[in-house]
């Protein structure tokens, strides 16, 4: 059955998302200058809060939701476990350890990004040489690397925290808990969003086979090995993209795939482009709240992906008969 409505809707929701965190702020914008700011832009201050301040914002934050979201789909289908989220690879890990060690040795910001993608690939590398064997994947050896790459990874990253400075800290804690306040450029992590989503859109009969197990899928003639091996990358790709942009912001990988198929979305022609709004628009309103609930200061957007994920993914995991 078409789920071309619920997509519909979906998108209209992402709208008002992206315009509530444009209308909220530490500063008061009422609905009509918002509108005006975006329709017929005149230099001024509310100009310059709207498309230097929130805008780049809210564009960071609906990307990484988006990406997370995305990532938790396909590893979802990749492990069959619905457990499986974008940071139980060890991925997100890596990138970490890579960022905070830049931090710690006073790299700049092209400098802690570049260690961010040397931690992740390095990550991905290991992962997959030890997973991928013989033409194809040894999906609990993928597993077990990437919980035990995901301990070693924390146990380093709880060390650095041990060894930096006081003044430090409390930067390197936000940027593990979620930190969007620094993300300005966010077209990157969206050219990677609209790629992993379409392609795997296309893909989609494949990935509802695979779902239903490798010896299925090969039995409608799905090349197993070649597509377990692209939503690995995928899911790497997307996860990279996103803790690049804005820290560790958990939950939303788990959370956002499962409300939707609890909501019956199961076909993931329909369920990768709903994930990808609802995810957004979960991590852009996520973020509004923390930026303005206990305006001037800002709180990590990780705390209200979680504060507001657990009770509405255990309500609907009440409704299921």
């Amino acid at each position: 059955m078409s789920r071309a409505p619920l997509i519909v809707v979906l998108a209209l929701i992402a709208l008002g998302s992206v315009f509530v965190a444009l209308l909220c702020g530490s500063l008061s914008l009422t609905t009509s200058q918002v509108i005006e700011a975006i329709v017929k832009p005149v230099p001024g201050v509310v100009d310059d809060v709207v498309w230097k301040l929130r805008l780049p914002r809210v564009l960071a934050a609906f990307a990484c939701g988006g990406l997370l979201a995305t990532s938790g789909v396909l590893l979802q289908v990749l492990l069959r476990n619905p457990l499986a989220d974008p940071y139980i690879l060890g991925i997100s890990g890596g990138t970490a350890l890579g960022a905070l060690g830049a931090v710690l040795l006073g790299a700049g910001v092209v400098g802690g990004n570049l260690a961010a993608l040397a931690g992740a690939l390095s990550a991905i590398a290991i992962v997959f040489a030890l997973s991928f064997r013989a033409g194809d994947w040894n999906l609990h050896r993928l597993l077990l690397t990437g919980v035990v790459l995901s301990a070693g990874f924390t146990a380093l990253i709880s060390l650095l925290l041990t060894l930096a400075p006081q003044a430090q800290i409390r930067g390197m804690l936000f940027w593990l808990m979620g930190d969007l306040s620094h993300a300005h450029s966010s077209g990157a992590a969206w050219l990677v969003l609209v790629l992993v989503v379409s392609i795997f859109t296309v893909c989609s009969g494949s990935l509802n086979a695979l779902s239903l197990g490798a010896l299925k899928a090969r039995a409608l003639g799905v090349a197993v090995g070649g597509l377990q091996s692209a939503l690995y990358f995928g899911a790497a790709l997307a996860t990279v993209a996103a803790v690049l942009l804005g820290g560790s912001i958990g939950f939303v990988g788990i959370m956002v795939p499962h409300a939707l198929r609890l909501a019956g979305v199961n076909d993931h022609r329909w369920l990768l482009p709903a994930s990808a709004l609802v995810g957004g628009s979960f991590v852009t309103l996520a973020d509004t709240f923390a930026r303005t609930v206990w305006a001037p200061q800002q709180l990590p957007v990780g705390v209200f992906t979680a504060l507001l994920g657990v009770p509405v993914l255990l309500f609907l995991l009440s409704r299921r008969p």
